[in-house]
């Protein structure tokens, strides 16, 4: 995995730039907030407090809310070390915070996943309050997924409650979770990338114009996004004609208001149902021998290597993800269709494991860099490497489907992982055919004999086995450096 030696050597900090002293990496997810910033030395993740956060920090420890929100699992735990500030002009403190193995973003999210975390952000808010604190921000990239379960990553979150104060951060809820999860639910589940295109979440105005007409009297989305909406506007037309007036929220009314928020949240759903891999396991021409043999070949092959970390490259509703988990291997499984993610978080929370984390991933189109110069968040590249990629009944999607040559497939996945394990499909096969049956057969070249040849520029075949019962083949590569395997 990456050590976050991606991350820029320059901080910007109150409106001041400062070059960090050599081995020292800042992140550039968190230069925005003035309370404090992350950063690596030494390889090790540090949290740095800054002075001015001091009296909220000290808060949030002296009111146990800390200590509640960690004995639940809702807090990432940190612990307070003697490790020399990035920046001492401005540190009060510096914790070392527990690390999480991967870290997504909003937008790889299924449905079930980003609800989840909406509404583990309101029952934090909600446990808050009852320590006279509050959620200052409510941002969908603070939450993040470590065994199985949402976690609030962001210590800095929090300041005290003030009485008559509306919450500060319900503009941002509305716009991160809210928003995306009505347009799922009640427009089109692809919507969730929307918040690739817009980083501070789905702007109310826009998410209004696409809802269905019906919601605009259903009264939890009338509100709190049709109507919410037109106050922004309102507002916005009017802004520097007049002093803003304060309105005031009582304690009980903003509980209030926040429970029925959740409700509204823990209602939203989504049926994975009817995409177009969805059903691939059963519909492909596997007998139960021949998927056997596989789990058995992909079991061999992850023991050779014993890999920390496996990224699994179409992984479906995540079959051979598990495999990899057993194997003690820290496990992302994408896939492209919503359906299968969705039915994988499924599984994942009704077994009650920690792994797999399932993604959504358009391989073609893969997660970007995003955000201030394009570093805020990471794109899938700059996550990786990792020891293991595994793309099983992968290929022909690329090359077929997507017209993606062999060796541009090799070169990437090169860049992605020190080991793979990849299955060739020949064109003999049902599913191929399933790919040719709507377009012209122009692929002279997809064969085993080129596919064998791209992928030995980038990967030195270490092992080779036909999956019984098919003319697949499953393969297991090793990068190879300056010609030759590591």
């Amino acid at each position: 995995m990456s050590d976050d030696s991606n991350f820029p050597d320059i901080a910007v900090t109150g409106g001041r730039e400062w070059t960090a002293p050599s081995g020292l990496s800042l992140s550039s997810a968190s230069f925005r907030d003035p309370s404090g910033f992350m950063f690596t030395r030494g390889g090790t993740l540090f949290r740095q407090v800054n002075e001015g956060y001091r009296r909220h920090y000290e808060n949030l420890l002296a009111s146990g809310l800390y200590q509640a929100l960690a004995e639940r699992g809702w807090l990432i735990e940190h612990e307070e070390v003697p490790e020399p500030a990035a920046d001492d002009r401005l540190a009060y403190k510096v914790l070392r915070p527990r690390r999480i193995d991967f870290i997504s973003y909003p937008y790889e999210w299924a449905f079930s996943q980003l609800q989840d975390a909406a509404l583990l952000t309101l029952d934090v808010q909600l446990l808050a309050m009852e320590h006279d604190l509050s959620l200052k921000d409510a941002s969908a990239y603070n939450v993040q997924f470590d065994a199985g379960k949402p976690l609030l990553i962001d210590s800095l979150s929090f300041e005290a409650y003030e009485e008559g104060r509306p919450w500060v951060a319900y503009r941002q809820f509305c716009q991160h979770f809210l928003a995306p999860l009505a347009l799922m639910s009640r427009t089109d589940i692809r919507l969730n990338q929307l918040m690739r295109s817009y980083i501070d979440g789905v702007p109310l105005d826009l998410a209004s114009r696409l809802l269905p007409m019906r919601t605009r009297v259903q009264l939890g989305l009338a509100l709190h996004i049709h109507l919410h909406a037109r106050a922004q506007r309102t507002y916005s037309s009017t802004e520097g004609a007049q002093p803003k007036r304060r309105v005031k929220v009582s304690r009980m009314g903003l509980t209030g208001m926040l429970q029925g928020l959740r409700k509204l949240v823990a209602a939203l759903s989504w049926k994975p149902a009817g995409t177009e891999w969805g059903d691939y396991y059963q519909a492909t021409n596997y007998t139960d021998a021949a998927f056997q043999h596989k789990e058995r070949l992909v079991a061999e092959y992850l023991g050779s290597i014993q890999p920390r970390h496996v990224w699994d490259l179409g992984a479906n509703t995540g079959v051979f993800s598990r495999i990899a988990s057993r194997a003690g291997a820290s496990t992302v499984a994408f896939d492209i269709d919503p359906a299968a993610v969705e039915s994988n978080y499924r599984l994942v929370k009704r077994d009650g494991g920690a792994q797999p984390l399932p993604l959504l991933l358009d391989l073609t189109n893969p997660s970007p860099g995003l955000g201030w110069a394009g570093t805020e968040r990471d794109s899938l590249q700059a996550r990786g490497p990792v020891d293991c990629v595994m793309a099983l009944a992968l290929i022909h999607h690329l090359a077929i489907s997507n017209n993606v040559p062999f060796l541009k497939v090799a070169a990437y996945l090169s860049e992605l992982c020190e080991n793979l394990i990849i299955e060739f499909v020949p064109k003999s096969d049902s599913q191929v055919h399933r790919l040719l049956s709507a377009r012209e057969d122009i692929f002279d070249e997809y064969d085993q004999s080129h596919f064998e040849v791209a992928f030995s520029t980038y990967f030195g075949i270490v092992r080779a086995e036909s999956v019984q019962g098919t003319e697949r083949t499953l393969y297991l590569m090793k990068k190879l450096y300056g010609g030759r395997a590591a």
